[in-house]
């Protein structure tokens, strides 16, 4: 499936040799607000060209399918290549777009939602406000009024944004730096402010991502988000949507950013990863996790971190809090002290300046 994705987007991605670049043309990013540049018919000629999401997502796919040949044994690389035609020129096609697929950025490090963004219309936000109060579905009060969005920087959810929704920003700077772009430091701090500015939120599943991406930064406006999208259906917040059914993704995205976001667990080199952040409103949490054939019930304050293992028949696990690592057998528990704010702050500080040493 991974070396079928990639022949996909290979299949789609055409050279610019003005650019030395590979583009990806005609698509609709997840923004679904922009279906066409703003004196098209987006009948005749849709989309819109260099969705920078859509870009380093394809780039992403690439790298990991050429990681895939390198990691599957000779003979059964051999059988997959034969069976799907597969020929060695084709990997090296795969290594040479994901380096070479344009990404446009304007402004001071601002990475472009797509080709031609920059020249787009500002928008009127508060006026609008005052006329319509709900915004949330601009696509709509904009088509009433003979409009369209595609004239606008505007946004239905989150776009480049999700970007940071997906990667760390080690992952991040290690894939811009893949495609030959600068990364900074304050590029992810920037591009949240600047496309929350512009987004609508007229998916449900907008909050969630936004969230997310404002957990480190900014929790009470993350906590007011995730708040937003815990109502989407109880408040019927769509504006008629719940009797025709929830909303699945977004229910599941609340819990994914409570695990995976404010209590930080995360998986790597066959050790449990733990980093909690809480907003400021939300006192405790508690979960239980099933991971290894161990049952973990897991408590998190702003305090301490306390992992608890049920007496099973299992191998022992090894957690980790910022690089304090435990080993846990069943029926074990241990304690991390967390750190606060401005000791993260400092933490954070040291191992930014240690890795630019590096």
């Amino acid at each position: 499936m991974l070396f079928e994705i990639a022949r996909f987007w290979t299949s789609i991605a055409t050279y610019n040799p003005a650019l030395d670049r590979y583009e990806i043309k005609g698509v609709m990013g997840p923004d679904e607000y922009h279906t066409a540049y703003p004196d098209a018919d987006p009948e005749k000629e849709g989309g819109i060209d260099n969705n920078a999401y859509t870009n380093v997502l394809a780039a992403w796919v690439l790298t990991r399918a050429c990681d895939v040949v390198d990691l599957l044994p000779a003979i059964h690389s051999a059988q997959l290549f034969e069976r799907l035609g597969l020929k060695l020129s084709e990997i090296d096609r795969w290594d040479d777009i994901s380096r070479r697929l344009r990404v446009p950025f304007h402004g001071e490090g601002i990475i472009s939602q797509f080709d031609g963004y920059e020249d787009l219309e500002e928008f009127d936000w508060q006026g609008y406000r005052d006329k319509y109060g709900d915004i949330h579905r601009l696509d709509r009060l904009l088509e009433a009024e003979g409009d369209t969005p595609n004239r606008y920087k505007i946004s239905k959810q989150a776009d480049v944004l999700m970007l940071f929704y997906l990667f760390s920003a080690d992952e991040l700077f290690l894939l811009f730096e893949q495609l030959g772009y600068p990364f900074a430091h304050d590029t992810i701090p920037k591009n949240i402010n600047y496309y929350l500015a512009r987004t609508s939120h007229g998916s449900t599943l907008s909050e969630v991502a936004h969230s997310w991406v404002l957990a480190r930064s900014n929790r009470s406006r993350s906590w007011h988000l995730f708040q937003g999208a815990l109502d989407c259906d109880l408040a019927d917040r769509q504006g008629g949507t719940t009797p025709e059914g929830i909303h699945v993704g977004a229910m599941a995205g609340t819990i994914d950013l409570i695990q995976r976001c404010y209590i930080g667990i995360e998986m790597r080199a066959n050790i449990l990863h733990f980093d909690p952040a809480l907003p400021d409103d939300l006192g405790r949490v508690k979960v239980q996790l099933r991971y290894r054939r161990q049952l973990l019930d897991v408590e998190v304050n702003h305090d301490l971190l306390r992992i608890s293992s049920r007496s099973f028949t299992s191998s022992p696990i090894t957690v980790a809090y910022r690089g304090r690592y435990r080993d846990l057998a069943p029926g074990d528990m241990c304690e991390f002290r967390l750190l606060k704010p401005q000791e993260r702050d400092r933490d954070e500080n040291r191992a930014s300046r240690g890795s630019k040493m590096e």
